[in-house]
């Protein structure tokens, strides 16, 4: 199955490059600062949990790639995990579903492939709504006076319910019509309690570097708020179906920040810092895992 990586590439370093324009564009002087300041221990140390979280989801995959009959020494899953960080700036991140395609020895089906990214995406997706809640919880706690806090709460809670009930009611239906979200839904019940911890650590990593990154801009705010932000911006990142959440995630990010108080200036500076770090560090780390796999361990083909 031939895929099309030299025009994804293409695009993806066009997407780069603009992104990166802008960025920089709209965040002026105080978006070069907090580039300089990843310099800093603080910086480093930021970008080292982000690490950890990479290398904490490619134990993930190895555990699904695992089920299909896939099994992986621990330092050759996460090199080839890695390199499927390269295509995380597409639409849905729907190009990491490649990871098992490109594979030279017994490549993933296509239906896997895409069965292992469901299974991705959903165990992503939980732990960030579970990981948002502080966020949550505290523009509740912000905007909502009086009597409508509690009732909001409620809302929240109901429609929980009903969303599972519809889902129970409906799944059956779902599963059959959907071959590969009922494959992912069999890889979600492969190891459960692994692969959630994994995530759990892995996204609350991610979390922990915000707050770094967040403190080192001289933003006052608590470990718990800064992660539940970073999740809610994910998610709605996620939700906007853009390629990695590209401008959504930004918007949403910097609107919090400012609504916890920082100035318009900081908190560009602080999302342009963070998505560097969080994905754009990926993709880089991504490129050269790519690199080393395709032209020197040949055990990934890209035609």
């Amino acid at each position: 199955m031939k895929f099309p990586v030299k025009q994804l590439l293409l695009a993806l370093c066009g997407a780069a490059t603009v992104y990166a324009l802008v960025l920089l564009f709209t965040g002026g002087s105080s978006a070069l600062d907090s580039l300089y300041r990843l310099a800093s221990p603080t910086g480093l140390l930021a970008a080292a949990l982000c690490v950890i979280s990479y290398v904490l989801r490619g134990l993930r995959w190895r555990i699904w790639m695992a089920h299909y009959q896939r099994p992986l020494a621990v330092l050759e899953g996460l090199r080839l995990y890695l390199a499927g960080y390269t295509f995380t700036p597409t639409p849905a991140n729907v190009g990491e579903a490649a990871r098992g395609l490109m594979l030279a020895r017994q490549p993933l089906g296509a239906l896997q492939s895409l069965s292992i990214f469901g299974a991705e995406r959903l165990a992503d997706l939980l732990c960030l709504l579970l990981l948002s809640l502080p966020g949550l919880w505290w523009l509740l706690a912000r905007y909502a006076q009086g009597p409508w806090l509690p009732a909001l709460a409620l809302m929240a809670v109901l429609g929980a319910l009903v969303g599972m009930v519809l889902f129970f009611k409906f799944s059956a239906a779902l599963l059959a019509r959907y071959r590969w979200i009922h494959q992912a839904w069999q890889c979600l019940s492969t190891r459960p309690m692994t692969w959630l911890a994994l995530t759990l650590i892995a996204w609350s990593a991610q979390g922990l570097a915000v707050w770094l990154v967040c403190a080192d801009n001289g933003l006052a705010i608590d470990v718990w708020a800064a992660t539940g932000f970073y999740a809610l911006a994910m998610v709605g990142g996620a939700l906007s179906m853009l390629p990695a959440g590209l401008g959504g995630m930004e918007a949403l990010l910097t609107g919090l920040l400012v609504a916890h108080g920082a100035a318009l200036g900081v908190a560009v500076a602080v999302t342009v810092a963070v998505r560097l770090l969080t994905l754009w560090l990926a993709v880089a780390i991504g490129a050269v895992a790519l690199f080393y796999s395709a032209a020197i361990r040949k055990d990934i083909r890209l035609i």
